[in-house]
């Protein structure tokens, strides 16, 4: 609901200001689906496939290359916000009108108003239609995160550090070179840190499987869902 009731003052033409509202508002519709598919474009990359839009049997992701997998739909609707968002500017360019009268926004108007409510309308049936269809690949999100050496967990074996005492700078001299040669060496971050006696002075091994344990980054995902009204 826009709240946008019966004018309380009004010459000939109504003010259109109550017209850019709701282009706007339509406009940032529009750009959180586009913020959504551009995150699944990101991770239907070959390298990543953590998710996936349905593709069905003998649908073809380009004519050159028959390995290709290409996210049309969520590309559909990166390309959709940019039309709709396009149109703010003339919503706003309506607003100034001569004496408060002149009709130079209708002709606008009559484009802007079926174009953005239409195809943010397709936006979101379609949008809807990718999400309930997605493919998740939990695996190759477990696998993704493995590629990293745990070096995810070198802010956690930071703070742990922290809550034992050292100093931040101290800790973050510690277990910055760690992370460093873990990068550089391939070698499980985990592994460098229990070689440092600096660090397992202050951290028991119990503490550090706290440290690299990546359910503590789903603490709080049940509590966000229903902030949003999910279950």
């Amino acid at each position: 609901h826009l709240g946008i009731g019966t004018a309380p003052i009004s010459t000939q033409t109504l003010q259109r200001d109550r017209h850019a509202y709701y282009i706007a508002t339509l406009s940032l519709i529009a750009t959180s689906l586009e913020k959504f598919a551009v995150e699944v474009r990101n991770l239907q990359k070959t390298e990543t496939r953590e998710v996936e839009e349905a593709f069905a049997k003998g649908q073809k992701g380009s004519s050159a290359m028959p390995h290709k997998r290409n996210p049309i739909g969520s590309e559909n609707i990166t390309g959709i916000a940019r039309v709709i968002r396009g149109y703010l500017t003339t919503a706003y360019e309506n607003v100034a009108l001569w004496h408060e009268r002149d009709i130079s926004h209708s002709s606008a108007e009559r484009i802007m108003l079926p174009d953005v409510t239409i195809a943010l309308d397709y936006a979101l049936n379609r949008f809807t239609n990718i999400i309930d269809r997605l493919t998740v690949y939990e695996e190759n999100m477990t696998e993704n995160m493995n590629k990293t050496f745990g070096l995810i967990y070198s802010q956690r074996v930071l703070l742990a550090l922290i809550d034992k005492g050292m100093v931040r700078e101290e800790a973050y001299d510690t277990v910055q070179p760690k992370a460093m040669e873990s990068w550089q060496t391939k070698t499980p971050f985990r592994e460098l840190v229990e070689a440092d006696t600096k660090i397992t002075d202050k951290l028991s091994k119990e503490e550090l499987d706290a440290c690299f344990d990546p359910r503590h980054h789903l603490n709080q995902v049940d509590t966000i869902f229903k902030r949003v009204g999910l279950e």
